[in-house]
């Protein structure tokens, strides 16, 4: 049966690390705008820089807020975040909150992620192996941004890097607080300054050959691999973000059966059986409409 996900305002699909709106045919996130669109809502990606820490992002979205606002008429947007997207959107509601009706954390590292700490251990600050990473990682998102048609945006690898550690994360938290869970693992404010925070997150579950399709995803196998070097989540993360991590406001689920890119339908929609991404984005627009949103 068809969902009516008609919100009452637009919703701003925030895209994380590495990230884009469109290359060509392919969005990043595979096949939920559309899918929004059908259902009745009024969907827009805006495109923030592939790297770069969350408050730069968060002004990006901000900017862009203002341009779908001013396109649209509307007052304000239902803004959903994937990953570091979850991070830039909450900036977003803190800064002004005016313009914000709801902020929504999909798989969002919302307290750090255990890898990008390993990642950041690994590279030594100011030697050969930061520098490398850096340059590495700064071409790649450049490309992305050229394929995308956004060359303009900047790019800082170690800053989005140094963004997604628990030490970045925390001090970030300090800052905008809003809807985090005041107990480990536990669920926040719904409801803060007039603005509602949800999140639903993944977790990687079973073995690979439990997963169908999705064990010849090599986005997938990568996860699993990265899955392992988490030590306070350990089995209960998405590859790349602890389940506990992810929560915000009402948690509306943070075990579903997906690893971290399954929350965006990626690799084209090669997810295990059972599970359907893009339908988690439909029901939640219904949500944000019963709610008034």
């Amino acid at each position: 049966m068809q969902r009516n996900a008609q919100t009452h305002y637009p919703i701003l699909l925030v895209h994380g690390l590495f990230g884009f709106d469109r290359i060509g045919p392919f969005e990043h996130f595979h096949d939920i705008r559309p899918a929004l669109i059908g259902a009745g809502a009024r969907v827009f990606v805006p495109h923030l820089s592939a790297t770069h820490c969350n408050e730069t992002r968060g002004e990006q979205l901000l900017a862009q807020i203002q341009r779908v606002l001013d396109g649209t008429g509307a007052q304000k947007v239902n803004l959903i975040g994937h990953s570091q997207g979850a991070l830039a959107a909450r900036y977003a509601g803190a800064v002004n909150p005016q313009v914000v009706a709801s902020v929504t954390s999909v798989s969002g590292p919302n307290h750090g992620s255990e890898l990008a700490d390993c990642l950041r251990q690994a590279l030594t600050p100011g030697r050969l192996p930061e520098q490398v990473a850096e340059t590495v990682a700064t071409l790649f998102a450049d490309f992305l941004s050229v394929l995308s048609g956004k060359s303009e945006m900047p790019q800082n690898a170690v800053a989005a890097l140094k963004a997604l550690t628990t030490e970045g994360v925390a001090a970030f938290n300090r800052k905008f607080p809003q809807g985090l869970p005041d107990t480990w693992g536990g669920m926040g404010r719904e409801v803060v300054a007039g603005i509602r925070y949800y999140s639903w997150s993944g977790t990687v579950q079973g073995n690979l050959v439990d997963e169908g399709g999705n064990a010849l995803d090599p986005l997938h196998i990568f996860s699993r691999a990265f899955s392992r070097y988490f030590v306070k989540e350990v089995d209960q993360n998405d590859g790349m973000v602890g389940r506990y991590s992810s929560h915000l406001g009402k948690v509306i689920r943070s075990d579903y059966p997906m690893d971290h890119l399954d929350a965006i339908n990626q690799t084209a929609g090669r997810v295990r059986k059972g599970l359907d991404p893009v339908d988690l984005y439909v029901q939640h627009a219904q949500r944000l409409s019963e709610a008034g949103l």
